[in-house]
């Protein structure tokens, strides 16, 4: 008798997902069934449901990529995982291991990569299939809920860091302080980092506060920038922006120092005017960061199993997460929903 499983289903974009009944997948060659415990939810997986993006999933999928559990049955060829292992699925489902990109350390940019719960089915479900080689090794005794969210906004704010290239002791302006804002404030102190978080609202700088940030300045101020150019004594040596707003990229050009890095997280529809003046005058630096590599990952863990960064995480279940992406839409969210299964 064939097994089923409880999954999450995209079936038509912009509508709400289906809670289905379906086949537990078999894995195959390089490959582990992981019966997934706890998944994070990211904006991704709402842009995905969605549409949103040039290139665009095929209905119908299963949504979600920072799915914690463990390993339930190992596919042929795996030597270096067993049954009972704890892991997790990122987004990087898996890349081709042989081009350019991938030989250099640079396979979050693989051209045959793909993508969980993008391109291959994901984490809303009660078991995924996982790439061996992919898969990143958790902690023994992990909390499934706490970790989850590392797996993408974890990797994602500390990668993004990273390419900010700032130094311990310089300063960093986070731009917004949600499911990913909040986890970089935690790993830029942990990297010895000064923090100025910017977001629109009360409660998530508040927030920030909390979380360790040296000032929190209201975005919408007239005298955001101002205050962050008097606070940083001339400016951010680097920006990530994490928030899903036009206006925050444009900010951000305002934000850096000369010579200073502006890392782009956040994926918000819509273009924004780069100051060719500013930019070549200044010296500036302008990248986009996306995730981060197996590498990255095993790092972003390690920070998480010291204690040094805990991301904020309410949990619910998975038939509540239309409610979630209702949630996501309208800006309520204050740290990371996590589906506990």
């Amino acid at each position: 008798m064939t097994q089923m499983m409880k999954a999450a289903v995209v079936r038509e974009f912009g509508q709400p997902l289906t809670f289905d009944e379906l086949p537990v997948p078999e894995p195959g060659p390089n490959e582990v069934l992981v019966r997934i415990m706890a998944s994070g939810v990211c904006h991704t997986d709402l842009h995905a449901a969605h549409g949103d993006w040039p290139v665009k999933p095929t209905p119908p999928f299963v949504p979600g990529h920072e799915g914690a559990g463990v390993v339930a049955r190992v596919g042929p060829g795996v030597t270096h995982l067993e049954e009972g292992d704890a892991v997790g699925i990122a987004w990087l489902h898996d890349a081709c291991g042989r081009c350019e990109y991938c030989t250099t350390g640079w396979e979050t940019l693989c051209e045959s990569q793909h993508m969980s719960g993008y391109t291959v089915n994901g984490s809303f479900a009660e078991y995924a299939i996982g790439h061996a080689d992919y898969v990143a090794r958790l902690p023994d005794n992990v909390d499934f809920a706490s970790i989850a969210p590392i797996l993408c906004a974890g990797i994602t704010t500390y990668k993004g860091l990273k390419e900010t290239e700032a130094r311990p002791g310089e300063w960093v302006a986070i731009s917004g302080v949600g499911g990913l804002g909040h986890v970089a404030i935690q790993y830029a102190k942990a990297m010895g980092l000064h923090v100025a978080a910017l977001d629109v609202t009360a409660e998530k700088l508040t927030l920030a506060r909390d979380l360790g940030a040296d000032v929190a300045i209201d975005a919408s101020d007239a005298h955001a920038v101002e205050h962050v150019i008097d606070t940083t004594e001339g400016g951010a040596h680097g920006v990530l922006v994490t928030a899903v707003s036009v206006p925050a990229f444009n900010q951000a050009l305002q934000l850096v120092r000369r010579k200073g890095t502006i890392s782009l997280n956040g994926l918000p529809p819509g273009e924004f005017q780069t100051p060719i003046f500013d930019v070549v005058l200044k010296r500036l630096t302008i990248r986009g960061s996306i995730v981060g590599t197996r590498k990255d990952l095993e790092e972003a863990i390690a920070f998480a199993a010291e204690g040094k960064v805990r991301p904020r995480i309410h949990e619910t279940s998975l038939d509540r997460i239309n409610e979630v992406f209702s949630d996501l839409e309208a800006g309520t969210v204050d740290g990371r929903m996590v589906i506990r299964m």
